[in-house]
């Protein structure tokens, strides 16, 4: 029976991380799944070899008795087993175990790997093969970035998956971080078995003039002194249009005024909308003739002497 270098298998060092292992594997069964190579039995085995090298080092406990075989494979194959190793212990902590997400049928493991992590009955040489069972395969992980003009509005992106381009149509009033699914467009399945799901996070970039908060948006609008002294009207831009609000005589500079309706569609009903709120921000007019330096000054004598 020959000793199976699982590292070299999958081309990872024996040093990698669990996460790294989970990356190379998860290209490696794209590229290699019989789906993807129908008749091509040279992908099918090397399908089989990664599932299997998947399964003992994508588990950190199986990984680590792999591990500790080591060097010693010669003295355990002539029956010795070296610092207590127990076989039937790890026949009988191996039956029946499935590394979660490895896609790959029970039956179809080598003698070595059923000789060393049992599915047998009786531990080693005495293996108990398993039908082919159907496996789901495994959910993906990805992310794109919108403006926030994007969301206002609703738009699409093209996802680009190792072997396929998506388009992924996004609603009105998508939040930041949200989380889509995208039902069996992730790693493909076994036997016969549904493929995995695809989750996408969506990034909505900061906007220089408008802030979100959830479906309401705030932004800030200058305003000049003499309309905050006197009233009038103001002219502000929400976000899909301008409109013009009533500015109360005496209006302090940093107000907040509602706009009702204004703010951003709500996300899967885009007939109903969050509020915008705008602040005002008082301005000093510049570059006063001597004839108006004059008039604001007598009127602020004579504002001083009332007080």
């Amino acid at each position: 029976m020959e000793y199976k270098d699982y590292y070299k298998v999958l081309g990872v060092d024996k040093k990698a991380s669990q996460e790294d292992i989970k990356k190379v594997y998860r290209k490696l069964a794209v590229k290699y799944h019989p789906d993807k190579n129908p008749g091509d039995k040279i992908s099918e085995e090397k399908f089989k070899e990664i599932n299997e090298a998947y399964d003992v080092l994508g588990d950190a406990e199986k990984r680590k008795k792999y591990d500790d075989l080591g060097d010693n494979w010669q003295q355990y194959g002539q029956g010795g087993f070296p610092g207590g190793f127990n076989n039937q212990q790890y026949a009988r902590q191996g039956r029946g175990r499935q590394q979660k997400g490895s896609q790959f049928d029970e039956g179809q493991f080598s003698d070595f790997f059923e000789s060393f992590f049992g599915h047998s009955d009786q531990g080693f040489g005495n293996t108990r093969k398993r039908g082919s069972t159907q496996r789901k395969g495994e959910d993906y992980q990805a992310e794109t970035t919108i403006t926030l003009d994007e969301a206002f509005q609703g738009t699409s992106r093209q996802v680009n998956l190792a072997t396929q381009k998506l388009n992924l149509k996004l609603k009105p009033g998508i939040a930041d971080g949200q989380v889509l699914r995208m039902k069996e467009k992730g790693g493909p399945g076994l036997n016969g078995g549904p493929n995995g799901d695809l989750f996408i996070t969506i990034n909505v970039q900061k906007h220089e003039l408008y802030e979100r908060k959830g479906d309401d948006i705030y932004f800030d609008q200058p305003l000049d002194a003499f309309t905050a002294i006197l009233g009038g009207k103001l002219t502000v831009q929400a976000l899909d249009k301008a409109l013009k609000i009533n500015i109360p005589p005496g209006t302090d500079s940093e107000k907040v005024f509602r706009l009702k309706d204004m703010g951003m569609p709500i996300y899967g009903d885009a007939t109903r909308r969050g509020d915008a709120y705008v602040r005002v921000i008082i301005t000093v007019p510049k570059n006063l003739s001597e004839e108006d330096k004059e008039i604001l000054s007598s009127v602020a004598k004579k504002y001083a002497s009332n007080e």
